[in-house]
Order: structure tokens, then C-alpha cells, then sequence
């Protein structure tokens, strides 16, 4: 089954005009769910007379189906469909992020104070002890948000203004969950050189610098340059949140099944820059038998056609230089770890796997198998998707790991902090209650983000 299903992210408003007799609205409810739309709220806009006008939520499974629904509706007898509203783009309208103010500027005190001429006296303490700009400005609890828009969401290089309303999401979840200020910022240029450049002359005013959605290879090298050349933490999230929030799920799951890290065998989809930074977190779980794939096949010693970045994956993976494809690699796999693409994944290639196999299908919209397909076949199952139990979120990891960075006011983040970030993020779910549908806590479950923060905070500390 690879139907995606309804949900908020496909929500439209239809503003329908309908004549005010009995039937008129059961109609429309009835020609809605026989399209496969499932009708949300249904308010009332105003009466006209013989007709009264109400907004119908309805949510589909993409743009096909919402533009069904409106032309099923305009058949109807008595109904008028005045307008088609995406939610999705109604949030968008205007972005969803401000800047407000902290302090109130009613007088001509709080004026002077905010700026000329008081500011001039905490400019000058800044000039005089560099230090003092982490408690006089907004240092402190502010993380710039970069991308060049050239691997966003799946959808790869779509350039910097498009990439804008991700990194607008992005600063949304950094305050929700992490009370951290974040502000995207979107480059317009792809060179490494200058990426590199720009982010080192913005970073004074920054805490900590959150890459986003910057391909591979380019970000490997834009992400170490940057960790060697600044005095703040730098997080390519695509990598390293992918893979704490990966390995988080990982131990619980292993948990379920009753295995130890060294003695399973792993296959990793996709070993871009999500999949090489998973690998290496597997590999400090313990995990010493790896198999990353590319869409040219298994990747080992014997290849030709490898850049250097999938060199140096050889280097940590196919202990046994096995070669072929997913045929090969998945027979025996205790472990399938999905960073690919849709549908690559069979329930054959499941039958030939260990008992009790943990499959995370993390690519979205479409997973590498569809849940429905594989829970007969496997013992733990995640995706990257919220319509399914245990969604692999990197939001689990980056907002209370910045916390934590920021209050430490750490100058990197280490594999050791990374590990104590997932380890975290699984504790938070009590042993007890750790099942095969409950590897991974919820999003919006509160102790999160304050469990990775106070575990990051400690790991920093020790690692002085």
C-alpha cells in the first residue's frame, strides 16, 4: 500500500454559498467523503438571505485530491464554491516569524537607555572584554539558521528564496521547544569558499550556527572548515540530528528485540550526508557490521567510481567486502537504516533478513516501504513520518541540544555530546514502557528537549 493519506499538511477551506434547505449541507459532507476527503471543521460565515455561507475544512492527500473535492462540490445542486483556500500557504502569508521587543520603549527614559545615548556606555564594555557581548546582547540564546537551498527536503536545489520558508520552520521549532532564538539566513551562492567566508563574518553576533540543507559533498567540508575556524558550536543538522535522533530510536529498539549493537549486522540506503553521519554514530554504539548502499549498489574497496567522501566510507563499513546490491546486502541484516528514497525496499528483501528485524524508513514523503507492508515481516518499525507510530523527528534533537551548547557555552560539539543527546532523547521513555510502536518519544513531549539539554549541558562539562 503506498497511498499517502489524508492529512493537515493537504488541509484546504472551501467557502462554499449554499442554499439554506434541508439536504443541501448532508450533500456536501456525503460528496466529500466519497472522494476521500476528511471533512474537519464547518463554520458558519454569514447568512444572504436563502443562502448561508460557510468555510468547510477538508483534509486530502495532495493537491489532486483537493482540486476533486472543489470540482465534485461545483456539481452539486445549490452549491456555489466561492473560493479554495490551501491552508499550508494561509500560514505562510507574510512568513512565520517576527522580532519583538523585550523592553518597552514608551518614554524618553526608555529610549535613552535602549539606545542613544546609554548604549554607548555597553558598547564600550563590549569593546573592552569581548566576553561581556554573551550577557549584554542577544549572543547568548541566538543561533543562525544557513542554507544555500541546494538539498531541501527531498526536494534538492530549488535556490535560497525557496529554501526560506524551511528555515523560517526551523527558527519556529528552535523557540517552541528550545526557547532559543534562531533566524534563517539564506545564501545566494553555492561556492564553499564564500559559504565558508559569510559565515565567519556573521558570526559574532551568533551563539551557534545550525547549517541546513546544504549538499553533500560541499557541506562535509563546510561544516569542518567552520568547526575549526569559529569559536562557536557549528551543527549541520541534515547529519548529525538525523543521526542522533536515529540512534535515540535505535537503543530503544534494540531494547524490543533483545540484541546488542556488536553482534548485529546494519545496511544503510543512502550514504549521502544524513547516512555517513548515522554510520559513524552506529559504529560508537558498537555496531562494527555495516553496509552502505548508493543507487549504484554496495559500496566497497573494488569501486571505481567513488568520490572522496564515499572512499572514506569504505573505510568504516563492509568489513567483509561483500559486493551487489540490496539483494546482498540485506540477507542477514539484523538492521535496515532507509536515507534514500522511496519504495527501494521489498518484503522479499524482508524475508531474507534476521529474526526480529528493525526496519527505519526514514525518507518522506514516502518511505523506502510503506509501514502497512512491512509490520508483518519485521519487529520495530519507524519512519521520518507523523501519520505512523515512532517518527524519526530530527525537532527530538536540535532545539534542547543547542539549549545545552548555549548554557555551556560550549565552543563545539563532540561526538560525546551527540551520543548524550540520543541516549537522552531514549531515556526519556522509561524502560517499562518502551514497546515496538514506542521506541521514540513523542515531539511535542516537553521532557525532551529538557532531558537533551541537561545531558548535553553535562556532557560539556565533562569533556572541559
Amino acid at each position: 500500500m503506498n497511498e499517502i493519506p489524508t492529512n493537515a499538511s493537504n488541509s484546504i477551506i472551501l467557502r462554499l454559498r449554499l442554499q439554506n434547505l434541508p439536504g443541501i449541507l448532508a450533500s456536501v459532507v456525503a460528496e466529500i467523503g466519497r472522494v476521500g476527503g476528511n471533512i474537519g471543521a464547518i463554520d458558519i460565515v454569514r447568512y444572504e438571505g436563502d443562502f448561508v455561507v460557510r468555510d468547510v475544512t477538508v483534509e486530502t492527500s495532495g493537491t489532486e485530491q483537493a482540486a476533486e473535492v472543489a470540482e465534485k462540490l461545483t456539481a452539486l445542486n445549490g452549491v456555489t464554491v466561492e473560493h479554495v483556500s490551501d491552508r499550508v500557504f494561509v500560514m505562510h502569508l507574510g512568513g512565520k516569524i517576527e522580532v519583538t521587543s523585550k523592553s518597552p520603549l514608551k518614554t524618553r527614559d526608555d529610549l535613552s537607555m535602549a539606545y542613544t545615548p546609554g548604549v554607548a556606555r555597553v558598547c564600550q564594555a563590549i569593546h573592552d572584554d569581548v566576553s561581556k557581548a554573551y550577557n549584554l546582547t542577544i549572543k547568548k540564546n541566538t543561533v543562525a539558521i544557513v542554507s544555500d537551498g541546494t538539498a531541501v527536503l527531498g526536494m534538492g536545489d530549488i535556490g535560497p528564496e525557496a529554501a526560506m520558508p524551511v528555515m523560517e520552520g526551523k527558527a519556529m521549532l528552535f523557540k517552541e521547544f528550545g526557547g532559543v532564538d534562531g533566524f534563517p539566513i539564506c545564501l545566494d551562492t553555492k561556492d564553499t569558499e564564500e559559504i565558508i567566508k559569510v559565515v565567519k563574518a556573521i558570526a559574532p553576533g551568533f551563539g551557534g550556527i545550525n547549517l541546513e540543507d546544504i549538499s553533500a559533498p560541499r557541506c562535509f567540508e563546510i561544516e569542518q572548515r567552520l568547526i575549526n575556524e569559529l569559536d562557536i558550536p557549528v551543527f549541520h543538522d541534515d547529519q548529525h540530528g538525523t543521526a542522533v535522533v536515529m540512534i535515540a530510536g535505535l537503543i530503544n529498539a534494540l531494547k524490543v528485540v533483545d540484541k546488542s549493537p556488536s553482534d548485529i549486522k546494519a545496511v544503510v540506503a543512502g550514504v549521502g550526508a544524513a547516512g555517513t553521519a548515522c554510520t559513524r554514530m552506529m559504529r560508537d554504539l558498537g555496531i562494527n557490521n555495516i553496509i552502505g548502499l548508493d543507487r549504484t549498489g554496495i559500496l566497497h574497496k573494488g569501486r571505481t567510481d567513488l568520490n572522496s567522501s564515499k572512499q572514506a566510507y569504505c573505510d568504516i563499513s563492509n568489513p567483509e567486502d561483500i559486493t551487489g546490491g540490496m539483494t546482498e546486502a540485506i540477507a542477514g541484516a539484523d538492521l535496515f537504516v532507509g536515507l534514500s528514497g522511496p519504495n527501494i525496499l521489498t518484503v522479499e528483501h524482508l524475508k531474507t533478513m534476521a529474526a526480529d528485524p528493525i526496519v527505519f524508513a526514514m525518507s518522506n514523503p514516502t518511505p523506502e516501504i510503506m509501514p502497512e507492508l512491512a509490520w508483518p515481516h519485521v519487529a520495530v518499525m519507524a519512519t521520518g513520518r507523523s501519520d505512523y507510530p515512532n517518527q524519526l523527528n530530527n525537532v527530538l534533537c536540535f532545539p534542547g541540544l543547542f539549549r545545552g551548547v548555549l548554557d555551556a557555552r560550549a565552543k563545539n560539539i563532540t561526538e560525546a555530546i551527540k551520543m548524550a543527546a540520543a541516549r537522552a532523547i531514549a531515556e526519556t521513555i522509561p524502560d517499562e514502557e518502551v514497546s515496538a510502536d514506542y521506541i521514540i518519544p513523542s515531539v511535542f513531549d516537553k521532557n525532551v528537549a529538557r532531558n537533551v539539554a541537561e545531558a548535553v549541558n553535562q556532557a560539556c562539562v565533562e569533556g572541559r
